[in-house]
């Protein structure tokens, strides 16, 4: 709003100054001309004066009287002022005659020269219409800068009730000079940022209400069954069997309630989350020892020619880290691969593995939430919340993660802008 205040008061208060001082310079050098009426009469009086008295009037009768400008000359003894006025040869006396008609007087010797009646300011009309173009100019003026103002503004103002409508993706498109260019940006950050968080709330709903029904119902189920189960005579190794799977539902609900809950704590960006300065080797070192398992493939860590610093959130890098491996874990076939490398700008980690790879049509939206790659890879019975909460966590610490696959190499990349190198480690 400072931009457009500046901008208004610059516009109106240089239009005033320029559009009032070019009719000002017409107005002086085309209209005001009084003062060039007085030096040539001034000059004629003065011519008058050498003239002898009695020759005068007929010296004025062979001149060509102009009827807007009459002229006529008189005995000084019959021209009475007031005290305080003075008749002389160097100036003019004017006194006025009526509302709109003046006397010119100028002494010539012992007579007095008499121009007159004249018209005051014929040209009053005109001066009254340079009057009004002055002001019509600067209402067209105001008026191109106001008009464009009003019409962003009625956009605005549209956008605006559709977005009370619950059009949540609402968007405004305005010219690139628009004054109210950066209040329509900021509404379509909002608008877009809003229709996200609705949308992932579609989606939470969608999850629960899918996800949770199949082991509930299995529940349900065996709940129902379970009287049968604790009958003396029933076998316990069935019951124990009957048992585990009860657990498995449960724990498979509180899996998917865990990823629900971390996925919709990463859903806002906290602009001043303070991080730490972490050693991401370490981190990774500590993750890959933790899930290194005989039952897959053996996971092999390459380091850094140097060590590598980031500024994290270490449980937030640990937990992107430990949702890659388990997901090359879940689809490796005979080896698993962790690799950190950095740049002069940025700091880098690639997991890939050696499984069949993700299909061409599921790549560009593995990283939405809740989706599932309609290929069955290896008994996939993922949420579909992993790699989206990989992204947001990416998201959180301003990088990025990236992916490629094919047939037999499926390779997931971390990327860190910021490199915090081993000068600042103690």
């Amino acid at each position: 709003m400072k931009r457009l205040f500046i901008s208004l008061y610059l516009l109106v208060s240089l239009s005033f100054l320029g559009i009032g001082w070019t009719l000002d310079s017409i107005w002086q050098n085309s209209v005001e001309d009084s003062g060039a009426m007085d030096a040539p009469l001034v000059a004629f009086a003065q011519l008058l004066a050498k003239i002898p008295q009695q020759d005068r009037e007929r010296y004025l009768e062979q001149l060509d009287h102009n009827s807007e400008y009459p002229l006529k000359l008189v005995d000084a003894s019959q021209i009475a002022l007031s005290p305080e006025s003075e008749l002389t040869s160097e100036h003019l006396l004017i006194t006025s005659q009526g509302d709109h008609h003046e006397l010119h007087f100028i002494k010539v010797g012992q007579q007095v020269l008499i121009a007159g009646p004249i018209e005051i300011d014929p040209r009053a009309r005109l001066r009254g219409l340079f009057t009004l173009f002055f002001y019509l100019s600067l209402a067209f003026v105001a008026l191109i800068w106001v008009w464009p103002l009003s019409r962003d503004l009625k956009t605005l103002k549209s956008a605006t009730r559709e977005f009370g409508q619950a059009k949540w993706d609402t968007q405004i498109e305005l010219s690139p000079r628009s004054q109210v260019l950066p209040l329509a940006i900021t509404f379509n950050e909002m608008s877009q940022q809003i229709s996200t968080l609705i949308e992932n709330q579609k989606h939470l709903s969608n999850a629960v209400s899918h996800e949770i029904r199949t082991p509930l119902a299995r529940l349900k189920f065996a709940l129902a069954l379970m009287p049968q189960y604790c009958q003396p005579n029933s076998d316990p190794a069935r019951r124990e069997e009957f048992l585990d799977e009860m657990q498995q539902d449960v724990k498979e609900m509180e899996n998917l309630l865990e990823e629900l809950l971390t996925y919709a704590s990463l859903e806002s960006k906290q602009k001043n989350v303070q991080f730490e300065h972490c050693d991401l080797e370490a981190l990774t070192e500590h993750t890959v020892e933790k899930l290194s398992s005989s039952v897959s493939a053996p996971i092999t860590l390459k380091k850094s020619d140097k060590p590598a610093f980031i500024m994290g959130d270490p449980l937030l890098v640990e937990r992107a880290i430990q949702n890659l491996i388990t997901n090359a874990q879940r689809f490796g076939r005979q080896s698993i691969k962790v690799e950190i490398e950095q740049s002069e700008r940025q700091v880098s980690l690639s997991i890939t593995d050696d499984g069949q790879g993700i299909p061409i049509e599921d790549q560009g939206k593995i990283f939405e939430p809740f989706y599932r790659s309609q290929s069955v890879q290896n008994g996939n019975k993922g949420h579909g919340l992993g790699l989206a909460i990989i992204k947001r966590i990416m998201d959180r610490h301003e990088g990025k993660v990236t992916l490629e696959s094919t047939a037999g190499h499926t390779c997931f990349t971390l990327y860190w802008p910021e490199i915090k190198s081993t000068r600042t480690a103690k």
